[in-house]
C-alpha cells in the first residue's frame, strides 16, 4: 500500500491568469485545428470538441449540427446497420462521426457491437474513426483488442480509453491507439468514483496523460466532468487535445429521447437505465455505477454549442492564444481557494 501525498486538482481547483494579448476580439481566434495522427497516419482537421457515445447525445441528429462547426460525433454502439444506413441519406458527413463498439468484442468477438462495427465499416469506408470505449481500460486483453482493431483497420483513426494514468496513456498509444480517453468517474452520470474508490482528479489526469502522450506522438480526449465552457477551456489549457462531452449536450432536441412534461431524460451508460434499455448481463458480476437524472428541455442544441465555443474564443483572447493549438503554451493557471479549504474541512470533521 502507498500513499501518493501530491496535490491532484479537478476543474474547479483552479481557474487561468489574464494576461497581456494583442487579440482584439473573439473572431481573431483560429478554433479550428489540424491533427497529425500517429498510428493512422491520417491528417484531419477538428475543432476539438466531441459529443459522446451516450445515448441521449452520440446520436445522428447530434452528429447532423455538429457537422456544421466541424466537430467530432461518436455515434451510439447500438445503432444497427440499418439505422446507419438511413441516417446516411440525410445529410450525414462521415468525416465528423467515429463508429464504436464496447466491452461485449473484446470477450467475444460475436458480440452485437462488434459485428455491427465491422458491417458498418465496410458499408461506409468513410468514417475515418473507431472508438474503442470501455469504462476500464486496465485490463490486458482491452490493450489486445485495441491491438487486433488496429492490424484490421490500418488506416483508421482509434480512439480507446478509459485511463488516468501517463503510463497507460503510452501503452495504448504504442500498442495502436491514435487517441486516447482520459477520465475515470468524473461525468455528470457516473458514479464510479463513489461505487469504486477509483479515479483521479481530472484536471491533474489530464495533464499527467497529455504529456506522456506528446512524448510518444499521440493524442488524449478529456472526457467527463466539464460543466461549463470555462472547464472545456481549462481541459484545452491543460493540455488535452480534445475535450468530449456527454451532460453538457444532453437534453436537447437533438437527443432522439422523448420530451415529457418539458424533461428528458439523461442517464450513464453502467446506470440501472442503460442496463434496462440495452440488457443486462446475467453472469451477476455486473454492478451499476452510473445514475439517471431528469433535465429541463433545452431547446436546439445549437444554441449551448455556440455558448461553448464563445466562452473558448473568450478564454483565449484573455490568455493571448490566437490558435486553439497554443492554449496550452499560453495557459498560467493560478489555484483557488477551495484546495485548502477542503484539507481544512478534512481535518476538522475528525
Amino acid at each position: 500500500m502507498r500513499i501518493d501525498h501530491n496535490i491532484h486538482l479537478d476543474y474547479s481547483d483552479v481557474l487561468l491568469h489574464p494576461k497581456r494579448s494583442t487579440l482584439n476580439s473573439r473572431r481573431d481566434v483560429d478554433i479550428l485545428r489540424k491533427f497529425k495522427f500517429r498510428n493512422s497516419g491520417k491528417e484531419l482537421s477538428y475543432v476539438p470538441i466531441v459529443a459522446s457515445n451516450m445515448d441521449g447525445v452520440g446520436t445522428f441528429a447530434m452528429a447532423r449540427v455538429l457537422q456544421e462547426y466541424k466537430m467530432l460525433t461518436v455515434i451510439r454502439k447500438h445503432y444497427t446497420l440499418d439505422d446507419w444506413k438511413q441516417a446516411a441519406g440525410t445529410g450525414l458527413k462521415f468525416k465528423y462521426v467515429s463508429a464504436c463498439v464496447g466491452t461485449g468484442a473484446i470477450h467475444n468477438q460475436d458480440a452485437t457491437d462488434y459485428q455491427t462495427l465491422k458491417q458498418v465499416m465496410s458499408a461506409f469506408p468513410d468514417i475515418p474513426c473507431i472508438t474503442i470505449d470501455v469504462a476500464n481500460a486496465y485490463h490486458e486483453s482491452f490493450v489486445d483488442f485495441v491491438t487486433k482493431i488496429r492490424e484490421e483497420y490500418p488506416e483508421k483513426i482509434i480512439i480507446a480509453g478509459n485511463v488516468v494514468t501517463g503510463n497507460m496513456t503510452e501503452e495504448l498509444i504504442i500498442k495502436g491507439a491514435d487517441i486516447v480517453k482520459v477520465g475515470i468517474g468524473p461525468g455528470s452520470v457516473c458514479t464510479t468514483r463513489t461505487q469504486t474508490g477509483v479515479g483521479v482528479p481530472q484536471f491533474s489526469a489530464i495533464m499527467e496523460c497529455s504529456d506522456a502522450a506528446n512524448g510518444v506522438g499521440g493524442h488524449i480526449i478529456a472526457d467527463g466532468g466539464c460543466t461549463q465552457p470555462g472547464d472545456v477551456a481549462k481541459a484545452l489549457g491543460g493540455g488535452a487535445h480534445f475535450v468530449m462531452l456527454g451532460g453538457m449536450l444532453a437534453g436537447h432536441d437533438e437527443s432522439e429521447l422523448e420530451l415529457k412534461d418539458g424533461k428528458r431524460v439523461f442517464y450513464g451508460m453502467a446506470s440501472q437505465s442503460a442496463l434496462d434499455t440495452h440488457g443486462q448481463r446475467k453472469d451477476g458480476y455486473r454492478g451499476v455505477e452510473g445514475k439517471t437524472v431528469t433535465l429541463d428541455d433545452k431547446g436546439p442544441v445549437k444554441d449551448t454549442v455556440e455558448q461553448i465555443l464563445g466562452g473558448v474564443r473568450s478564454t483565449c483572447t484573455y490568455i493571448g492564444a490566437r490558435r486553439i493549438k497554443d492554449m496550452p503554451k499560453a495557459a498560467h493557471f493560478v489555484r483557488v481557494n477551495n484546495v485548502i479549504n477542503r484539507v481544512f474541512d478534512k481535518y476538522e470533521s475528525r
